[in-house]
């Protein structure tokens, strides 16, 4: 990936202050590399407005060198470096099944007493689910291996449709490029709009995608006629503004309202008309949190019919309130 010097400097060789939020990776035996490299690039390459590096990112294990498979990792930090984290990311496993070492365990137990905020990406919820901290929680995991966290783990309430789960201080993903997804949205959560969409652009990644997991998930494919909803999904964008109905979406795509919602299901595992409303959503929350301008104007302006409409689709999908 090409990285222009400004954002190069921005993340490496700085001197960190102390009050930096700080990152630390886990990586143990059998790492998956993907999961391991996918928060060092993108929290280790995230620039505050001024320039300044936004995180300090260490990678711990609980030895000197890891086994990742094709080659073996030297790790500065052993589990001592956990103290002191504000996050912790625990990228998956080749073998998500292997048991993990207790002390492990008892460092990620420890850290999540002090208020640590812990993120898994991929199989990690599986390393997750061990410690005991999703008992109860709602979290998700690649969706081939969402069967089998469940029957581990009954305790967990396992959902494969999503890309990933925010339960406050613990946050889960799904596979792949789904960790690019999480990293992101904790870069929007700790700095707002506007530094998670410059981090989004240096990884090449729109700063949030619609639909879940269930878009992605081996099913029946969809008939082979080269049809695609781009146009009509680019044309929805463009007039979310006004008032659109399944039918006037439907006329535009040239289909009828049945053929469209199938569509939709297939390629974007959600409707129409919830696609259209987290559209609406994704720009109403980027002008709350980059203007001055009030909710009922912006509730209007991204094609709200008022405020109230607004306020309740927030509080619904985002979790806390447009004013907060």
């Amino acid at each position: 990936m090409l990285r222009p010097q400004k954002q190069l400097q921005c993340a490496r060789g700085r001197e960190y202050s102390r009050t930096m939020h700080t990152v630390a990776i886990l990586a143990l035996d059998g790492v998956v590399v993907f999961d391991l490299s996918t928060p060092i690039e993108v929290f280790g390459r995230t620039c505050l407005p001024d320039g300044q590096a936004a995180y300090r990112v260490r990678i711990c294990a609980p030895t000197d060198e890891i086994d990742a498979g094709l080659f073996t990792l030297h790790v500065p930090w052993r589990l001592d470096g956990l103290t002191g984290a504000d996050t912790i990311l625990l990228p998956g496993l080749a073998d998500p099944t292997v048991p993990i070492p207790n002390e492990v365990l008892v460092a990620l137990q420890t850290a999540a007493a002090r208020g640590v905020r812990l993120a898994s990406i991929c199989g990690g919820a599986f390393i997750l689910a061990a410690t005991g901290l999703l008992d109860g929680l709602r979290a998700t995991t690649h969706w081939i291996a969402a069967r089998e966290l469940a029957r581990r783990y009954p305790k967990v309430q396992v959902d494969a449709n999503v890309l990933f789960v925010d339960n406050g201080q613990i946050l889960t993903s799904a596979g792949a490029a789904a960790g690019l997804d999480l990293c992101l949205y904790m870069i929007r959560r700790d700095h707002g709009a506007a530094v998670a969409a410059s981090a989004a652009r240096i990884a090449v990644m729109p700063l949030e995608r619609d639909g879940g997991q269930a878009q992605f998930i081996v099913h029946e494919p969809p008939p082979p006629d080269g049809a695609t909803l781009e146009p009509v999904l680019r044309w929805m964008e463009e007039n979310a503004h006004q008032e659109l109905r399944l039918e006037d979406i439907a006329a535009q795509a040239m289909m009828s309202p049945r053929t469209l919602s199938r569509r939709f299901r297939e390629q974007m595992g959600t409707t129409p008309l919830q696609w259209l409303k987290r559209s609406r959503l994704h720009k109403a929350q980027l002008l709350l949190e980059t203007t001055e301008h009030s909710i009922e104007w912006i509730a209007l302006q991204v094609g709200f019919g008022s405020s109230t409409s607004l306020r309740d689709l927030f509080k619904q999908l985002v979790g806390i309130s447009p004013q907060a």
